[in-house]
């Protein structure tokens, strides 16, 4: 059997600039790509060291405007979960997302599943985990 892994990921901001102040400066994660084409920013980062390309993309970006819009409301109202990502150190990490300003959602609990978990808000309103790994 072939093996599948994961290449991409594409997560809806409203603002690339809000985007990025979120997740290279409070989560860590470099600036791959940065591309502007008729309008509309996608910006691509990853965690240093891990081949996995996390898409940062307009909502209106290659949609209809009423597709975008519906994406876009669903996106501001925090109706969508972008991620679950893993730290080696929970702790720090949400104390320096959280000292970004970012909306916190859970401080580090452990969850009746197993995981310990804090959750945050990007600031386009996605729902962002992040489990101690």
């Amino acid at each position: 059997m072939a093996t599948t892994t994961v290449s991409q990921m594409f997560i809806s901001v409203h603002d690339p600039e809000e985007a990025l102040a979120f997740y290279r400066d409070a989560l860590g994660f470099e600036v791959r790509m940065d591309v502007s084409s008729d309008g509309f920013r996608w910006v691509t980062v990853g965690a240093p060291g891990q081949d996995v390309d996390i898409v940062l993309s307009q909502p209106h970006g290659g949609r209809s405007q009423a597709e975008g819009d519906a994406l876009l409301a669903l996106v501001t109202q925090g109706s969508l979960q972008a991620a679950i990502f893993k730290s080696d150190d929970l702790d720090a990490t949400f104390e320096q997302v959280r000292s970004s300003g970012a909306e916190v959602l859970q401080e580090p609990t452990s969850q009746p599943w197993g995981a310990r978990d804090c959750a945050f808000r990007d600031p386009s309103g996605n729902l962002v985990r992040i489990a101690q790994a």
